[in-house]
């Protein structure tokens, strides 16, 4: 039975589920009161709208992590401009297609071309990159996360044939911000790229990290309320997890648990959003994307970068799936997925405009 507290927070799910908004203290409220309950009902809310809009199928992108240099030095970050550890490394523009060839054989019509902001992918060579890619296999699309550009640049990446563009938030409180980027980095900047992005005309995708140092009910309310006022097309959340060789590298780390609820509530804020059960969940929990997928989520990513190169892209420690060539992934993905009632569909898997 629900007590009276656990009342309130039903009531608001319900809301939530009818309305898709919330006042941001009572996405707050929702946050604070978090416990198994709440989060059950939340999940088989967004499990049922997740299946009236996109079925069972679950969505496979094929990840390919193009470069581990990076100008910027998030505190974070294990591929930080600072951090003397990491071994660098850039992906050739033929290295890239053969990833992509690969995972076109294996089902994938999606692929992410991930990166730190490496100098080297200037908006011409992206667009190289990007062209590419869409000579060779037309009915696949592309999705970069590679930063922060000017809208000129954003513009030529998507008329070169670039659909979709994630450029994660972090955080949508800039004073939390802050606490967790350089001064050289700008979360007013952040900002403004995502409208451009939208702009531009990309499906457009924003996330957060869950647990990450400093956060707060508060801070991951703002997260709630900005997703909710943006709107965005995708929305990459995964638990915080440090990084040995990062200034954040003694944190807890955040939890499965939160990241499913989390996962639940943005499904109910947008109903026809794309979003991934990320690799970090399922590194914190080795049953965290089957449990991202039954709260809500609908794409997974698996890795196709060159598995020698793959140890060098460690954003946070104990990854999963470092070792793994890519069909034995998706093979094992796909047992896992239909184990629990799902499909993993060969599909691009673009957003459905429902809402």
């Amino acid at each position: 039975m629900w007590c009276q507290m656990d009342n309130n927070l039903k009531l608001l799910i319900d809301r939530l589920e009818a309305e898709r908004c919330l006042e941001k203290n009572e996405y707050k409220m929702l946050i604070e009161g978090f416990s198994e309950e709440p989060a059950a009902y939340a999940a088989s809310k967004a499990d049922r709208i997740r299946q009236s809009i996109y079925g069972k199928d679950v969505y496979i992108r094929g990840l390919i992590e193009v470069s581990n240099i990076c100008a910027n030095d998030c505190l974070y970050c294990g591929i930080r401009k600072s951090n003397a550890q990491c071994a660098r490394y850039r992906l050739p523009l033929e290295t890239v297609l053969e990833c992509c060839r690969k995972g076109y054989e294996l089902g994938f019509r999606t692929f992410v071309m991930q990166g730190g902001e490496d100098g080297f992918f200037t908006a011409e060579h992206i667009c190289r990159y990007v062209s590419s890619i869409k000579k060779i296999f037309p009915d696949c699309a592309v999705t970069l996360s590679l930063g922060e550009y000017s809208k000129e640049e954003y513009k030529a990446m998507y008329d070169a044939g670039a659909n979709r563009y994630l450029l994660r938030h972090e955080t949508a409180d800039e004073a939390h911000y802050e606490k967790l980027h350089p001064a050289s980095m700008s979360f007013e900047k952040r900002m403004k790229c995502l409208e451009n992005i939208k702009e531009t005309g990309f499906q457009t995708g924003c996330g957060f990290m869950v647990g990450s140092p400093y956060q707060t009910s508060d801070t991951l309310a703002a997260d709630l309320k900005f997703i909710e006022n943006f709107k965005p097309h995708m929305c990459g959340i995964g638990p915080f997890i440090p990084h040995k060789d990062t200034p954040f590298g003694s944190c807890p780390a955040g939890t499965a648990e939160l990241t499913v609820y989390l996962l639940s509530l943005i499904r109910l804020i947008r109903p026809d959003i794309l979003l991934p059960a990320t690799t970090a969940l399922g590194t914190i929990d080795a049953m965290g994307r089957e449990k991202g997928i039954l709260a809500g989520a609908n794409v997974v990513m698996p890795n196709l970068s060159p598995v020698s190169e793959r140890k060098k892209y460690m954003l946070y420690n104990d990854k999963i799936c470092m070792d793994e060539e890519a069909a034995e992934n998706l093979a094992a993905l796909k047992r896992k997925v239909s184990a629990i009632g799902y499909r993993i569909v060969t599909d691009r898997g673009d957003f459905r405009n429902i809402i």
